[in-house]
């Protein structure tokens, strides 16, 4: 190796947020990609339907661009893939289950054309340039997830995926310890590994644990149960469809996003339906409640919305009653916790027996702080970057690194766009790259921006004025107006003095701009919303968005 030879890291998405998951890693003209995901909108994202990751830096370097690499088939890890292969045309690696859910997503939006897909088992070599990256058997909420090992001229690094240490997974299919182990043993430059669990002590329960979960809720419950997870959580969702069928109930699939993953699931062998247990969706209306399970999930990822706002939402749903169960089996995502807990307390107004996250009825797919330790442990790595998590978890992840060895000053808290240089010996820290969330509205994808979003949230704050004036075009004069409508600031009916202050407040600044002869609508559309806003704060203490209607004649 030469003693010029640099590895660089360049974190596009996942850093200090939840989602949009994207890492790039370059080495002379080379870039492979790990990860393209999305995130949910936060709150004050108005009207966004998902966010997405700059790519601006790869569509800047697009001819050095090999490949994008998946770990898994979760949203937050594939989801982005529509949008990005529209910009950006490179093959994609990936397992069958992982590459299949893929297939699915681009098949949503219409975009199968852009798959150019191909498929690695654990254990298997992508030699790519100057990359040789290794597929490593994790475990994680659903099957065929793998970490990555990324040999480079400079030296090896580990990217973990989403994982935790399972030791009875679903699928029989454990961990690769052994050649994790190897991999450590052979001298890691870097390990990148998932924080989302860093706060959490000790060890995550097995995903096994859930079965006898539910096989209590199952015997407990007299009427209906309706069991609610993400579409892609696919150990919980073969194991409703085990215990139902032990209890000689039948499992209705309710909702788009779940039936189209339970197909694609079945039709590539990793979702195994006991015959006569899945009934069509048309069909659960005549079945007993005794004997019915719903297997639901929610728009967005949000799994709660299946049983209060989703389109197929029914009577046959919505009638809750005494006897009835509803069993959440998700973690709220970060921003939804109030809409859960309003959503718990309504199912119980109606009479539905509960069992959500405090009962510890979810169990995490990501690795708690004893499990973190492990992997640093068998991974030995030289420098550590904590990635995939609120930027408290990258910090808490940190620390857990010194505990297992690791010097502070190979520890590296990154922020998105802010890429890492490495050497065998050194690592150093470069300017900052493009790296930012694009928001997707629709069809419209970054279309809407900081001032959208900002005016969006004004007219949810405060409402919106529309003035309407008609002038003579020749003399400037006003003909006719100023005609106000509100929505959302006041109800007008109620509010006819202050109406009426303001129309004169319009017309007196219209007079003194037909004075002094000012021709230009832009001029006076400003000076009517300068006057109406400070009037109308002094009045109300609320800035409406003030929308002037010039007409002439």
């Amino acid at each position: 190796m030469g003693s010029g030879d640099k590895l660089t890291i360049i974190p596009l998405g996942g850093l200090g947020e939840i989602g949009k998951n994207m890492i790039a890693i370059k080495y002379g003209q080379e870039i492979i990609v790990i990860g393209c995901g999305i995130m949910y909108p936060e709150d004050e994202m108005l009207g966004i339907d998902v966010v997405i990751p700059d790519v601006t830096y790869l569509l800047e370097n697009r001819d050095l661009v090999r490949a994008i690499f998946l770990t898994h088939g979760h949203e937050d890890h594939i989801g982005a893939l529509p949008y990005v292969l529209g910009q950006l045309s490179v093959p994609v690696y990936g397992t069958k289950l992982t590459l299949a859910l893929a297939e699915n997503k681009l098949r949503e939006q219409g975009r199968e054309d852009l798959a150019d897909f191909v498929t690695v088992k654990p254990r298997d070599v992508v030699r790519l340039g100057s990359f040789q990256v290794e597929f490593i058997r994790v475990c994680h909420s659903l099957p065929d997830s793998v970490a990555l090992a990324i040999h480079t001229p400079v030296g090896t690094i580990v990217h973990t995926g989403d994982f935790k240490f399972d030791q009875t997974p679903v699928d029989g299919n454990p961990v690769d310890y052994y050649r994790l182990a190897q991999i450590g043993e052979a001298g890691v430059l870097a390990l990148l590994a998932d924080s989302t669990n860093a706060e959490r002590s000790g060890f995550t329960l097995s995903e096994q644990a859930a079965v006898a979960k539910l096989e209590h809720v199952f015997h407990q419950a007299a009427g209906r149960i309706v069991v609610t997870t993400f579409p892609s959580s696919l150990y919980r969702i073969q194991q409703v469809f085990s215990v139902a069928a032990r209890f000689g109930r039948k499992v209705a699939v309710v909702g788009k996003a779940i039936q189209e993953v339970v197909q694609v699931a079945q039709a590539n062998g990793y979702l195994h339906i006991p015959p006569g247990t899945l009934i069509e969706g048309d069909q659960w209306g005549g079945i007993p409640r005794e004997r019915l399970v719903l297997l639901t999930t929610g728009h967005q990822g949000e799994p709660l919305s299946a049983l209060t706002r989703g389109p197929w939402s029914d009577a046959r749903l919505n009638n809750f009653q005494p006897g009835d169960t509803v069993v959440i089996s998700a973690s709220p995502l970060a921003g939804n916790e109030k809409l859960v807990s309003r959503t718990i307390d309504g199912l119980c107004r109606l009479g539905a027996d509960v069992y959500h996250e405090n009962d510890a009825n979810h169990i995490s797919g990501h690795a708690s702080q004893e499990e973190l330790k492990l992997m640093l442990n068998l991974i030995k790595p030289t420098f550590f970057i904590p990635v995939q998590g609120a930027y408290r978890m990258l910090v808490r992840h940190a620390k857990i690194a010194m505990e297992t060895g690791v010097p502070k000053e190979n520890i590296f808290v990154l922020d998105n766009g802010l890429p890492l240089e490495l050497s065998s010996k050194k690592a150093s820290l470069l300017s900052k790259v493009a790296a930012g969330r694009v928001l997707v509205d629709g069809f419209g994808v970054g279309d809407v921006g900081n001032i959208v979003l900002r005016d969006r949230r004004q007219l949810s704050q405060d409402g919106i004025l529309i003035v309407v004036v008609t002038i003579n075009k020749e003399s400037g004069q006003v003909v006719a107006g100023p005609d106000m409508v509100s929505r959302g600031f006041v109800y007008v009916r109620e509010a006819e003095p202050l109406m009426e202050d303001a129309k004169i407040r319009v017309k007196q600044s219209l007079e003194k701009t037909g004075e002094r002869r000012v021709t230009e609508w832009a001029a006076i559309k400003t000076n009517v919303r300068d006057i109406l806003s400070k009037f109308l704060y002094e009045k109300t203490r609320r800035r409406p968005m003030i929308l002037p209607i010039i007409m002439e004649v």
